[in-house]
């Protein structure tokens, strides 16, 4: 579909099938999850398709236009279960946001706001909550694994992202 409808984007961005296996594994039980970078949302609805008791908010500064084709290819009720916030990952949850149980980083890529965003969401992340960074491992993207070496961050990496559980 992405092809067919030019969306170049999406076919460079978007969670590989590989990775996105394994996220969807790591997410397994997971109920509240918060994504940092939404891009065209592909990740988000796949997310959402895998349980239907789960509920995300996404984050990005960029309200991309080719996110209605793929929110057009899923049920009204998947679509009720996702909300998109237009801001930056580091604004940190708004004032209704629950305890996240996982909080998927794939914004910047860059240091600085890689720690920023973990910063402002520590408030929110409980007990075993996952953070997942991605790209932990892409020469393209250093910032991600600096910021996850300052912050002192114990894990593993697992599909070229970087899980990190929060301890109490």
């Amino acid at each position: 579909m992405a092809a067919h409808a030019g969306d170049q984007f999406s076919l460079v961005s978007a969670t590989r099938p590989k990775k996105l296996a394994v996220l969807l594994d790591i997410a397994r039980g997971r109920r509240r999850i918060v994504e940092l970078g939404t891009g065209t949302a592909w990740t988000a609805i796949s997310l959402l398709l895998t349980d239907r008791q789960r509920s995300m908010a996404t984050y990005d500064p960029l309200d991309r236009p080719e996110r209605e084709l793929y929110l057009k290819l899923v049920k009204p009720d998947v679509r009720a279960r996702l909300a998109f916030v237009q801001a930056f990952g580091n604004a940190g949850p708004q004032d209704d946001e629950r305890l996240v149980d996982l909080l998927f980083i794939d914004s910047s890529h860059s240091r600085e706001d890689t720690i920023r965003e973990v910063e402002a969401w520590r408030p929110v992340l409980g007990n075993g909550a996952l953070v997942v960074f991605d790209d932990h491992n892409h020469p393209d993207y250093p910032g991600v694994r600096e910021a996850v070496r300052e912050l002192r961050l114990e894990g593993e990496e697992r599909q070229g992202m970087f899980v990190h559980r929060v301890a109490g």
